[in-house]
């Protein structure tokens, strides 16, 4: 029986569903948030949508994660009476999708001109500069996340008050835990590796019911395609489970925050870019050229590594996520840390990223920064050494501390036009001015709590 992992072409998808003798077929695609949208259609329309393209409302790239509508948004609104925007299925994508008998997941991605705010077509336009440059990219995600004795409906029931984590307390990297809940750890694995996205590593991390998976390294799109439906699929793991994933970036001020940790390095004419066993630190001139790249932006691109307010609630000193654009050999208490080893292994991971963000978005600002330090010869400042929290830095590696302050420097930067073209920057700006604005019409529980009685 021909497998997912079989499909690369149209020919091959065609023959996995007739196989199969599937009635339907489930397709998605990711929005500017990193939700997967989709729908079960029929096999005959598949067919039909595998060869021709389909059609699918172009609302998703008009609307907030809440499904409210952007009131100033210009390539869709109500100006555009909403159309189907044009999507083709991404044969090469098909996933089984364990619990749902033998059904296959296809994801799709927007064709012109939607592809020019579509994430996984952002995420593609970066990596047309990384292979124009000569380099094959590799990479790989790694998520914490919190899991809760509750469901959809307790948590709103509750006001997403006093939750239960499925553990109490502190207990990173615990053995005991790991084998008292060895039938949810070995159905994550199981689950995931069914579904083609493999996880190197599965361990608690510090705080009540928190976990950290580490996918496997892999080129291309498959980086962040395996991450967005890591995300997507742990949170309907969790919730078959009568349990539920949160990848809130923080969701208590008591606990770390979630990281969503980016990884990647670079191969040029089959050699590893980044390596070089005769330079200091075996850092080789493009791996300087490109953390140089990455340092110098993360303030610019900020918005698409931290793209909601929560974000902002965990880039605080103390809690392993840095407040300025700093980078260091093996210190993670820099944005930036490099991570020394073999040709194959060495690599930069991106700290300051969180579990909050579009995958296809943060490796796009991540890669296309780094790309952006080779192009233009950037050189590298001195590594920190210690500590890097309690240093001092230059202003200008000072990261912006809000969602707005980042947006407004998102917009205004000149790399980023470059990078990821002009309607991207503006229809992303547009898209984050929109939630600092939703949130500003609340009143939190800290205001009634400070003001209700006593002013």
């Amino acid at each position: 029986m021909m497998l997912p992992s079989d499909v690369h072409n149209i020919e091959d998808a065609i023959k996995i569903v007739k196989e199969r003798n599937l009635s339907h077929i489930k397709i998605g695609l990711f929005d500017i948030d990193g939700i997967l949208r989709g729908k079960y259609i029929s096999q005959k329309k598949f067919l039909s949508a595998l060869e021709n393209g389909l059609g699918f409302c172009d609302v998703v790239v008009g609307w907030d994660c809440n499904d409210q509508i952007y009131d100033n948004a210009k390539i869709t609104g109500w100006h555009t009476a909403y159309p189907d925007a044009p999507v083709r299925i991404i044969p090469e994508s098909c996933r089984s999708i364990p619990l749902e008998d033998n059904t296959l997941l296809f994801l799709c991605e927007f064709l012109p001109p939607f592809d020019e705010v579509c994430p996984r077509g952002i995420f593609k336009r970066v990596l047309h500069k990384a292979n124009q440059l000569g380099f094959k990219v590799y990479g790989a995600l790694e998520y914490e996340f919190f899991l809760f004795n509750e469901t959809p409906e307790s948590v709103r029931e509750k006001n997403y008050q006093n939750l239960v984590p499925i553990t109490p307390g502190y207990f990173g990297y615990s053995g005991l835990r790991s084998s008292v809940w060895s039938d949810l750890y070995h159905e994550i694995l199981n689950f995931f590796e069914q579904m083609n996205i493999p996880i190197e590593g599965l361990h608690t991390e510090t705080g009540p019911g928190v976990l950290e998976a580490a996918l496997y390294v892999d080129e291309g799109t498959h980086i962040v395609d395996k991450a967005a439906l890591f995300k997507t699929f742990m949170k309907v793991l969790a919730q078959k489970n009568q349990m539920m994933a949160c990848f809130m970036a923080k969701w208590s001020a008591n606990w770390p925050g979630q990281s969503g940790h980016i990884h990647l390095s670079l191969i040029k004419d089959e050699q590893a870019a980044f390596y070089d066993k005769n330079k200091p630190d075996t850092l080789s001139d493009t791996m300087k050229h490109f953390v140089a790249g990455q340092q110098k932006l993360m303030p610019e691109v900020l918005a698409m590594i931290a793209p909601t307010l929560n974000s902002y609630r965990r880039l605080i000193p103390g809690f392993w996520a840095p407040t300025h654009a700093t980078w260091g050999i093996e210190n993670r208490t820099c944005a930036l840390r490099v991570i020394k080893g073999s040709p194959k292994s060495q690599r930069v991971e991106y700290r300051i990223a969180a579990a909050d963000a579009n995958p296809y978005l943060a490796v796009a600002a991540a890669l296309g920064s780094g790309l952006y330090g080779i192009e233009h010869k950037m050189d590298l400042v001195p590594k920190i050494e210690g500590n890097s929290y309690t240093q001092d830095h230059p202003s200008h590696y000072q990261l912006p501390p809000t969602l707005w302050d980042a947006t407004q420097k998102f917009k205004k930067s000149t790399a980023a036009r470059n990078l990821f073209g002009d309607q991207f920057v503006d229809h992303f700006a547009i898209s984050r001015e929109w939630e600092v604005r939703e949130f500003n019409k609340s009143i939190t529980d800290w205001e009634l709590n400070r003001y209700f009685e006593i002013i």
